[in-house]
């Protein structure tokens, strides 16, 4: 059995998250209260309000404070991955599991995305859609031929899994993507509730703002293998650090391939998936991809202390 530790993205985010593994774990305890960044991120996770917990700059820490303090429960119990993947966000957690990142820089790294995500989602008006029930190569004409009109620009945010794909960009080439999509006989278009145009050329300040940062930071080949979100593609121990800084920079301002991550990962043997973060998002759509693919997978998620000690067990 291959097992994959997989991290969450922001969106799943809940008030109260973390507070039954930080009353019951020491570690997890210990470690929560020894992390030093601007802001009380713990009270936020603890007692929100969800409001003020769901803003990006706010999400982005506090997701990742969960996540560590959950892999280190793993480890004590001896459940270590064989690889790992997470969206968006997710993959620096995935980076950190694989030691490509101290705990440290990690938890600054991410305060410090989260900070540069949300001035630059600041400066747009935007929208960003869930497409749902239509074959991407659909998805993709229909966006490809808005694209061609001068309404506005519009792209391919997130690749989730088999028929779901979200798009984002200026309002007026949403709508109208969303219109030729329903022509089209897209089975159900939601409208997301966000606060950016993640993953879209409008994060390229924030991608240039990471770049300068890295320069300082210290990125190490990962020890075991990694699915990454702009590429589609498994690195190993043979990536640079400064490889790595490339393929993060990049993944602010471009799709995220995430389908293409699990297909990759189920190839190489995959069939453990263990979701870290609050929600079940990731699982569902590891689930619809291993049904396309015709395999049998494990698939579970650890959001609250019953969900770890069920894995425990």
């Amino acid at each position: 059995m291959k097992t994959v530790f997989m991290y969450a993205g922001q969106g799943s985010q809940f008030v109260s998250m973390g507070m039954d593994f930080y009353n019951k774990y020491e570690s997890y305890k210990k470690f929560i209260d020894s992390v030093k960044l601007s802001k009380d991120y713990k009270k936020l996770m603890h007692e929100g309000p969800l409001e003020d917990l769901s803003l990006t700059e706010n999400t982005q820490p506090a997701m990742a404070m969960f996540a560590i303090g959950v892999t280190k429960l793993l480890e004590e119990n001896n459940i270590k991955p064989d690889m790992a993947v997470g969206l968006s966000l997710g993959e620096y957690g995935a980076l950190y599991a694989a030691g490509v990142i101290s705990e440290e820089d990690y938890l600054k790294v991410i305060e410090y995305r989260g900070n540069k995500m949300a001035e630059a989602a600041s400066k747009q008006e935007c929208a960003m859609s869930a497409i749902i029930g239509m074959d991407v190569s659909d998805v993709e004409k229909a966006v490809e031929e808005i694209s061609k009109k001068d309404i506005g620009y519009i792209t391919i945010a997130n690749y989730n899994c088999p028929k779901q794909y979200v798009i984002c960009g200026d309002l007026d080439a949403v709508e109208e993507t969303e219109k030729l999509l329903k022509e089209m006989g897209a089975r159900r278009i939601v409208r997301l509730n966000v606060s950016g145009p993640f993953h879209t050329k409008y994060m390229h300040e924030a991608k240039v703002a990471l770049e300068e940062l890295f320069k300082k930071v210290t990125f190490k080949a990962p020890t075991f293998p990694v699915a990454v979100n702009y590429t589609g593609k498994i690195i190993d121990n043979s990536a640079s650090g400064e490889e790595i800084k490339e393929l993060l920079t990049n993944q602010v301002q471009s799709s995220v391939r995430f389908e293409k991550d699990v297909e990759e990962l189920i190839k190489q043997g995959a069939d453990n998936f263990i979701e870290i973060g609050p929600g079940k998002v990731l699982s569902g759509f590891v689930r619809k991809k291993a049904k396309e693919m015709n395999v049998d997978v494990k698939v579970t998620s650890i959001s609250k202390i019953e969900d770890l000690e069920a894995i425990v067990a």
